[in-house]
């Protein structure tokens, strides 16, 4: 056992309490895999991650991030969050207003701005059209008729998620999970809202499988979503993101492109920090 320093992040609200909360354990050098996946069960968030020294030159801290279940090769809010606790607890970026972090699928570059984060979106792992019968037994889980749906895609960048395209953001909100029925798919729902909305879009995701039935707010599944709908022309180059509204929260991100680039942030913050036995 060792005394380790512990921070937890409030990522993608401009409401304290209103975002997705994540645990992060400093200098987690020498922490065993094992120790790592039951204190992420222990911590029951939607991930928990460890920071460890890089081992390419290019970064400035490398990290492992884990749900209840599994270890994930990338997550969104994690990226947000452990950069976040990272600069907060003194960690000093090579290059300055960006910050380069290793995780299993490689480099995902951050950049600093008004006061929050955002990452460079990951190539996706997997894409194109959705086998028929899983996007039925998706909407089946989801309490959906087809008549809902306007398209459906794998917008797979590590966790493999299945993005499907809704008529609206209320049908978004009328979804109603069936963690038994929706099995082992990890499904991200999005759809628009009218002018003058709390946003352009509402997103939710939904990854029962490895214990987390409706996750908060999801940084991964809005990068694949906007890497599909971007670039089939189906939303403009910069666009709002509500999330969390089905869990009284008030997640918000901005997806913005710049050149090749897409970007996905909002606002993050430190609201504990202490040590932790581990």
């Amino acid at each position: 056992m060792a005394t380790r320093r512990f921070s937890q992040v409030d990522v993608f609200s401009p409401d304290a309490l209103g975002g997705n909360p994540l645990a992060v354990v400093h200098d987690g050098e020498g922490v065993p895999e094992e120790t790592m996946a039951a204190f992420a069960r222990w911590t029951n968030l939607s991930e928990t991650t460890f920071l460890l020294p890089p081992s390419s030159p290019e970064a400035d801290y490398r990290v492992r991030i884990f749900t209840p279940g599994e270890e994930l090769p990338f997550a969104g809010h994690p990226t947000v969050g452990s950069a976040r606790a990272w600069l907060d607890a003194g960690g000093r970026p090579r290059t300055p207003g960006e910050v380069v972090q290793e995780c299993r699928i490689g480099l995902v570059r951050l950049r600093l701005r008004d006061g929050g984060l955002a990452f460079a979106a990951p190539e996706l792992l997997r894409s194109g059209p959705v086998e028929p019968d899983l996007v039925a037994q998706a909407l089946a889980s989801l309490g959906l008729d087809e008549a809902a749906l306007v398209d459906a895609a794998w917008v797979d960048n590590g966790p493999g998620w299945m993005g499907l395209l809704l008529r609206d953001a209320a049908t978004v909100l009328a979804a109603r999970p069936d963690e038994v029925a929706m099995g082992d798919l990890r499904v991200g729902i999005i759809g628009p809202h009218p002018a003058g909305g709390p946003a352009d879009v509402e997103v939710r995701a939904f990854v029962p499988g490895v214990g987390v039935i409706e996750d908060p707010v999801t940084g991964s599944v809005n990068a694949g979503l906007a890497r599909w709908l971007i670039g089939a022309g189906r939303m403009p180059g910069r666009y709002t993101v509500a999330q969390g509204t089905a869990l009284r929260r008030t997640g918000r991100l901005l997806i913005e492109t710049d050149g090749e680039t897409i970007w996905v942030g909002g606002p993050a913050r430190t609201l504990i920090t202490g040590t932790v036995e581990i």
